[in-house]
This record gives C-alpha cells, sequence and structure tokens, in this order.
C-alpha cells in the first residue's frame, strides 16, 4: 500500500484505485472459479445455484471494499446527495420497483428458477432471476402446445406489482388437463366410458400418487378443497353426438406428450370395437348454386313498356287534355 501512496499521493484518487484493483481481482477470481470448478458439476440446479452464490460473493466483497475506502468521505457528499435524491429516484423509478420486485420474488416465494410461469403476458419457464429482470424461456407464440419457441425474454421484475403471476408449478406441480371424445349416437355409451377410463388409467394413472402427495400437503397450507386427482370421465349429449370430456391431471411438462399417448389409444381402441363405438364428425355439403341466366332481348322490352307507358301518362297531365281539347274544337269550327 506503501508504493500506491507514492504513486498516487491524492487520497481520493488512491480510493478509486484501490477499489477498481479489488473489483478487477474478484471478477477475475470469480470467472475463474465458475469455469473450472462450478462447470464441472452435473446437477443443472445445483451448478445454477454454485454460480449465483460465487457471484453474490464477489458483488458482496466488492461493496465491502468500497465502503471501507469511501465511508470516511461520504459525509463531504451528504447535501449533494440530498438535493439530487428527488431527481435521481424519479429518473430510476422503473429500477427501483424493479429491485423491489426482486425482494418480493426472493421472500415471497412468487416463484424461482425452473418454474414454469406466466409474467408480464409472457409465458415460459424461468431460467434466470437478477436483480432487476427476470429472465424466460418462452413457450407457445407461433408453437402449439407447451414447447419451447427458442426466444429467450428478460421481464422487468416490476410486472409483480402490476400484473398477476402465473405460476404452473409452483406448489404443485401438476395441471389438470381435459380432452373432448365425440361418439356417434347409437354407440355403445357404456362400453365408451369403459374405454375411455381404462386409457386414462394406463397412461396419466402414474401422475396420481405424486399429484395426491402435493395436494394434500397443498390443502394444509391453503383454503382449498380436496379436489380429485384421479382420471373422470362425464358425457353430454349434443345436437350432433354424445361428447365425452376425459378430465386428469398430467406433469406440466409432459401435457402435450401425454394427450398424444391418449389419442392415440383411444383411436386403437374404437377401431377393435367391432363397429361398438364409432368417432363422430360433422359434414358440410355445399350446394352447387342455380345458373343465372341474362336476355338482353327481354331487356329491351321492359325498356320499350316503360317509355310507352311514360308516354300514356304524360297524355293523360292536364297540359295534354286542354291541348286535346283545343284539337278537337278546331275541327268543329271547320263546319259549314
Amino acid at each position: 500500500m506503501i508504493a500506491l501512496e507514492e504513486i498516487l499521493p491524492n487520497p481520493v484518487v488512491r480510493s478509486i484505485a484501490t477499489i477498481a484493483i479489488v473489483a478487477l481481482l474478484v471478477a477475475v477470481l470469480v470467472g475463474f472459479v465458475r469455469r473450472t470448478l462450478i462447470a464441472n458439476i452435473a446437477d443443472n440446479d445445483l451448478r445454477y445455484r454454485a454460480a449465483k452464490v460465487a457471484s453474490v460473493i464477489g458483488n458482496l466483497v466488492v461493496v465491502i471494499v468500497l465502503l471501507t475506502q469511501l465511508g470516511g468521505r461520504l459525509s463531504a457528499f451528504t447535501v449533494a446527495i440530498g438535493a439530487a435524491s428527488a431527481g435521481i429516484a424519479f429518473a430510476l423509478q422503473e429500477v427501483i420497483a424493479s429491485f423491489a420486485g426482486w425482494l418480493a420474488v426472493a421472500l415471497g416465494g412468487f416463484y424461482k428458477v425452473g418454474d414454469r410461469v406466466q409474467l408480464g403476458g409472457i409465458k415460459g419457464d424461468v431460467i434466470d432471476i437478477g436483480l432487476i429482470r427476470t429472465t424466460i424461456m418462452e413457450i407457445g407464440g407461433w408453437v402449439n402446445g407447451d414447447l419451447y419457441n427458442g426466444r429467450i425474454v428478460r421481464v422487468a421484475n416490476s410486472f409483480v406489482f402490476k400484473e398477476p403471476v402465473f405460476n404452473y408449478s409452483g406448489r404443485f406441480s401438476f395441471v389438470w388437463d381435459e380432452i373432448v371424445i365425440p361418439i356417434r349416437y347409437g354407440s355403445d355409451y357404456d362400453l365408451a366410458r369403459e374405454v375411455l377410463g381404462s386409457v386414462a388409467r394406463e397412461v396419466v394413472g402414474r401422475f396420481v400418487e405424486p399429484a395426491r402427495r402435493e395436494w394434500v400437503d397443498l390443502v394444509k397450507s391453503y383454503r382449498i378443497e380436496d379436489a380429485r386427482v384421479e382420471p373422470l370421465v362425464t358425457m353430454v349429449a349434443n345436437d350432433n353426438w354424445v361428447e365425452f370430456t376425459m378430465r386428469y391431471v398430467v406433469d406440466h411438462r409432459e401435457r402435450r406428450i401425454a394427450k398424444d399417448q391418449l389419442f392415440s389409444r383411444i383411436l386403437r381402441m374404437i377401431e377393435e370395437s367391432d363397429g361398438k363405438l364409432a368417432m363422430a364428425s360433422a359434414t358440410f355439403h355445399l350446394v352447387e348454386a342455380a345458373p343465372l341466366k341474362v336476355s338482353l332481348e327481354s331487356s329491351a322490352r321492359l325498356r320499350e313498356t316503360r317509355a310507352s307507358g311514360a308516354t300514356a301518362d304524360a297524355e293523360r297531365a292536364p297540359g295534354g287534355e286542354a291541348r286535346t281539347r283545343g284539337e278537337s274544337g278546331g275541327d268543329g269550327d271547320s263546319g259549314p
């Protein structure tokens, strides 16, 4: 430190140089730890948490050095800081709100890394939570189903105060889903219900027990009913067919795959029912319009008829009647 005092006699410049050197050393050390030690951790969640801990420790060291070097000189800037605080708060209001949102997320348990959420109108998996923004791997959009579309979206943490936060995998990592099967009238409805129930138990029955355990824990924490997690098949008749609805619980990450397996198995069972079951469908037939023929001769006759009618109306008008009477009077005066 003596050499540094000789090179930089000004104490303020010396403090700034010390802070810069410490920050550089911390950045190099944290980067080395993350590349050599943390990168070799096989578990994704543990690797992410270890990298976060290393970054927090490095930032904490820099803050401690900053306060140590400038702590005795902050009193000289008290008046200037007080005068500029209002302008700074207005200019950084979104940043302050985002930092407050980070505190709410960290302490309130809104979501954590790995959860599937909808935040700020963006739906996807949380891959990082920063002081200002939450990073989300987006799903949906132009991609049908709950699949990644490749976009990484960074959403300000302040949205936790502005909009609802939808968490698909927080305390309960399952979702309820439904598929609708239209069955033709005249089919064996009891057999249809039995087939759908057996298919549901075969394909998504493995989710029932873990879903029940998580739901029991959820009931203990919140005022909610003890909902049914077993597959349920209901029936309703409409004007076109008999509609069977299958309701079931499924892991939020396997929703698309489970639906594909269910439909594949149901179609196979219907084909193997020897005509007792039949899928219903709506068929629309477009009827060809009758040809429209236009006759020019008929149109010309119609115009002539309208013209003769207009002439007759003009002759029956008051002026036309006087003209007729005058002509007939002249003929009378020419008598003997």
